[in-house]
């Protein structure tokens, strides 16, 4: 019984993301969920991994629309792939409960918990590359407690948050009802004197942009021969838009590899300088020689005396992904894989990996730190690509794959948290949404609906300053969890009494 309450518990945790954004049910589950996992199971691996499951199986289900109806596979196989990832990503918390469980009496949980699952997020966010969505900080990027993105960062928000909760499981089953109430209200009065302080500050440079959203098919994406209708489409939405300083266009909006659509290229180069517009437009770097492949993004038009490089091929005005999507942009072993399903064997399957550190881009005299798709949910990457010149973010993405989900509306609200760690805005351009721009202070400023072609434009305040996050990065918060988990250690090493 305590299992399926915890299975049902972990999935309802989906309500404190976007779209539902109830981020109070986080306050309320997971003080019980650590309560039921210290106090009432004699199985904490097995309980944990229950929550787990319910969590991510109820979280991340929109991972089957891309399986299903693209991969080529039938519904029963898609599931159960799916429920394969979850039970995958269920080991971390099971793993996490159950060396907790095995090592420190409940009492100690507020001091051991906070490091134990930075340790977790941290393994999550690495092992077989790495799949950090949904943590639990994400949940909170519309509450008060946003404000400690720029401090400690979304991780430093989830073991705050353990912190609080496990405080709260320990303090009511005691009974000791102060050392429940006690974190729960410096946690919140930190967080409301936080908010009155901003990091950086707009400098009065303001720039013009025009995020082009072009709602093209994912269909359309398995039929070549269509290639140029999607780029038309594109050309002719961009075409008002010349007099912007920035024009960005999605991931693989250039739909056909670059050795065959250089000469749209130069003319989109040369249209751009014509009119002083920087073009950031995704594409794929092929070349025909190695069969090497890159999913990139490339910078078009010449901005005086900043940008003075014209477009040609392997011109160095371009940022090639570096973390890629296992099975969508690199199969593991795949000369297993590959012959089994459709799904192991899709389109553009082989890219290669760019650098972890790369030049900004350039575009309308302003400096993009980039990120495509998947990368914008690695903090420390983006972190390690922001100069001090770099004045925005950008990233790029198709979330066709998952169609009418809340995959996509997740995947934005990961992109909002990267702006108010970092103190800077985001420029988020995407085929069919959500495609918004997100100021410095972390608040979507505009947006466009999903599933239309249209065109975002607006404009960006450029912003001075640096947040303590983008500074210090994850070490404050790993040494004041460790410092915690160092107290656990030295309390149990005295044998006191604890229950």
């Amino acid at each position: 019984m305590v299992n399926v309450l915890l299975f049902c518990l972990g999935a309802s945790l989906t309500f404190a993301f976007a779209p539902f954004n109830l981020w109070l049910i986080v306050f309320a589950v997971l003080p019980i969920c650590i309560y039921l996992l210290a106090y009432k199971t004699q199985s904490p691996f097995k309980s944990a991994w229950c929550f787990g499951f319910g969590y991510f199986g109820a979280g991340i289900s929109w991972i089957h629309v891309s399986i299903y109806e693209f991969g080529g596979l039938p519904l029963m196989a898609s599931v159960g792939l799916m429920v394969m990832l979850c039970g995958y990503l269920a080991l971390f918390p099971a793993l996490l409960f159950y060396a907790v469980s095995r090592f420190f009496k409940p009492a100690l949980w507020p001091l051991c918990l906070p490091f134990a699952w930075l340790l977790m997020e941290w393994l999550r966010a690495w092992v077989l590359t790495g799949f950090p969505w949904l943590s639990i900080g994400y949940s909170q990027s519309n509450s008060l407690f946003s404000a400690y993105y720029p401090l400690v960062g979304e991780i430093g928000l989830s073991a705050l948050i353990v912190l609080v909760s496990a405080a709260a499981a320990v303090g009511i089953a005691q009974k000791q009802w102060l050392h429940a109430l006690i974190p729960v209200l410096v946690f919140t009065v930190s967080a409301y004197i936080l908010t009155s302080v901003q990091f950086s500050t707009p400098t009065g440079i303001i720039k013009t942009v025009a995020l082009v959203q072009g709602n093209i098919a994912q269909s359309m994406r398995f039929e070549p021969e269509k290639d140029l209708l999607a780029m038309d489409k594109y050309l002719e939405m961009t075409s008002p838009y010349w007099n912007s300083d920035i024009i960005i266009w999605p991931e693989a909006a250039v739909s056909r590899i670059e050795p065959l659509v250089q000469t749209f290229l130069k003319s989109l180069d040369n249209q751009a300088t014509k009119t002083n517009t920087g073009l950031i437009t995704g594409l794929i770097n092929y070349d025909l020689r190695t069969n090497i492949a890159y999913n990139s993004l490339v910078a078009l038009g010449i901005d005086s005396g900043t940008n003075t490089e014209a477009y040609a091929p392997n011109h160095s005005k371009r940022f090639a992904k570096h973390h890629l999507l296992p099975i969508g942009e690199f199969v593991p072993f795949e000369n297993l894989l590959r012959p089994l399903a459709p799904i192991f064997d899709l389109p553009m399957s082989s890219f290669s990996r760019g650098d972890y550190v790369q030049p900004n881009l350039v575009a309308g005299s302003t400096y993009f730190a980039p990120a495509i798709c998947f990368e914008i949910a690695f903090p420390s990457q983006i972190a390690a690509n922001l100069t001090s010149k770099s004045n925005a973010i950008i990233t790029v993405s198709n979330d066709a794959w998952f169609g009418n989900s809340h995959g996509p509306h997740q995947h934005m609200q990961i992109a909002q948290v990267r702006a108010k760690e970092f103190g800077l805005p985001v420029l988020r351009a995407t085929n069919n949404g959500v495609t918004a721009i997100v100021d410095h202070t972390g608040h979507i400023q505009s947006r466009l609906p999903q599933f239309e072609a249209a065109v975002l434009n607006d404009t960006i305040s450029l912003v001075i300053g640096d947040t303590p996050y983008r500074s210090f990065g994850n070490g404050p918060i790993w040494i004041l969890a460790l410092f915690g988990f160092g107290a656990a250690i030295y309390q149990r090493s005295q044998r006191t009494p604890l229950n």
